[in-house]
């Protein structure tokens, strides 16, 4: 891939004044890690030098809900927009112009364009999968903070390069696993490191997926005039142009995501499992499980699974599609089965999405004493990233436990298709005595794409 001209002093400069606009003359205040929203998002009280410019790469479904936001925070101003769609590109330009009454949103075609920009701060990455570390990896050399849409790649050697990016550059990282940002699962892992619900049983996950359903048909068609469908693929391998591939069934083909059990739904509730388990900085050390494939039409990534991960202090995660997972739960009478279940000797707490239950229902009012394990408070994931941008530091889901996350993923994904039970050295970070595993956590990408 060509290297555009890196900016990366210039973007730290700004961080820089960005940061030192919030200590006043004196330049000796103290900044806290989590500052909160009303600190600069004041009506009326930022001024055009004292903003974050922001650059949207890949401005679909999820990354136009994202636009929807940002673009009303007051201390930010969107300035770029890219996609290899121009319908997508048309759209967002639409929303940014009206809401700011102007005309000045940039599109692009290439990321690379956008990512050359001397003015941007930070970029918004919401692509499929197979994109992310190359785009990631080349934010990072521009200097630019990121807030990065999960999976964190295609597979784990890209995520790898990626945080190895991310550190030698030093680039604010923000993992878009927003549940960190809700009170309930920051509830439960508090409650799951400081022993309130005794002895851990396991932490049970269920996910989108289960059940049967006709395959997809693959029809080859035309692409459609104003896609650029040569770069959509970029480093995937090679096939036909069809319509259905090209939305969100994306995310249930292996040539671009994990599935289910990774970045389309899994991914949020292992990141929040290795929380509690305290593994930001390491994972599983075995892993075994089964689960079904289609072996027709266009999806083929695991469509049900149930997976046990092992940790070396004899902790259990297992993870389960959410047809498997409301039998599982079904004892414990809650609502949701794509939740997450921590059952303890002593009570349990289940969290889904605006959900939360738990035994014995005082666990909900919990009040910790101080020398009691504490994480760090978000409120707003996006809100979180901003202010980590203008402070220097790092958000509430850096480069370091999101690629963990992307780790007990891709063993899920690995130990199903190889049918095996497989060990793993966190430290090493690849499988024990076990060749063919260690290779899939690698593919290779299509000329002239590469790390």
């Amino acid at each position: 891939m060509s290297k555009p001209k890196n900016n990366l002093k210039k973007s730290v400069k700004r961080r820089k004044f960005l940061k030192d606009s919030l200590l006043g003359a004196g330049g000796m205040m103290a900044i806290p890690t989590l500052l909160p929203s009303h600190v600069f998002a004041r009506e009326g009280r930022v001024l055009p030098n004292d903003r974050i410019n922001m650059g949207f790469i890949g401005v679909g479904q999820m990354g136009t809900g994202h636009l929807k936001s940002f673009v009303h925070y007051n201390d930010v101003r969107v300035l770029a927009a890219c996609d290899v769609q121009k319908e997508h590109r048309d759209r967002a330009k639409s929303i940014v112009d009206q809401t700011y009454g102007s005309n000045e949103l940039a599109t692009y075609n290439d990321f690379r364009e956008l990512l050359a920009r001397k003015d941007i701060d930070a970029v918004l990455l919401a692509l499929p999968d197979h994109w992310h570390a190359l785009i990631g990896m080349e934010a990072s050399r521009q200097g630019k903070a990121m807030y990065y849409e999960k999976g964190m790649a295609l597979t784990y050697e890209e995520a790898k390069a990626v945080r190895e990016t991310v550190n030698r550059y030093k680039t604010i990282f923000q993992f878009g696993t927003q549940q960190r940002s809700d009170q309930w699962f920051r509830l439960a892992v508090e409650l799951v490191r400081n022993g309130k619900l005794g002895e851990m049983k396991h932490i049970a996950i269920g996910s989108a997926g289960g059940g049967k359903s006709d395959p997809v048909p693959i029809i080859p068609t035309e692409v459609p005039e104003g896609f650029d469908y040569d770069m959509w693929l970029g480093p995937a391998p090679w096939s036909p142009y069809t319509t259905l591939k090209c939305t969100r069934n994306w995310t249930l083909i292996r040539d671009f995501s994990l599935g289910c059990i990774g970045s389309a739904w899994g991914i949020h509730h292992i990141d929040i499992a290795q929380w509690a388990m305290d593994a930001d900085n390491s994972g599983p050390v075995e892993v075994e499980g089964t689960g079904e494939i289609p072996d027709r039409g266009l999806h083929d990534t695991i469509s049900s699974w149930e997976v046990e991960h092992t940790y070396a202090n004899g902790g259990k995660v297992i993870h389960m599609d959410q047809v498997r997972a409301k039998q599982r739960f079904s004892q414990f009478n809650v609502r949701n089965s794509m939740g997450i279940l921590f059952e303890g000797t002593e009570g349990w707490i289940y969290v889904a999405r605006g959900y939360v239950d738990a035994y014995p229902k005082s666990l909900l009012k919990t009040v910790f004493e101080p020398n009691d394990v504490r994480v760090p408070v978000s409120n707003d994931h996006r809100r979180n990233f901003l202010d980590a941008v203008r402070t220097g530091t790092d958000p509430i889901c850096p480069v370091g436990p999101a690629v963990r996350s992307e780790m007990v993923a891709q063993q899920a994904d690995i130990a199903v298709r190889l049918g095996q039970k497989l060990r793993y050295d966190p430290k090493k970070e690849q499988f024990i005595d076990n060749d063919a595993a260690n290779r899939m956590l690698a593919a290779s990408m299509r000329s002239p794409w590469h790390l």
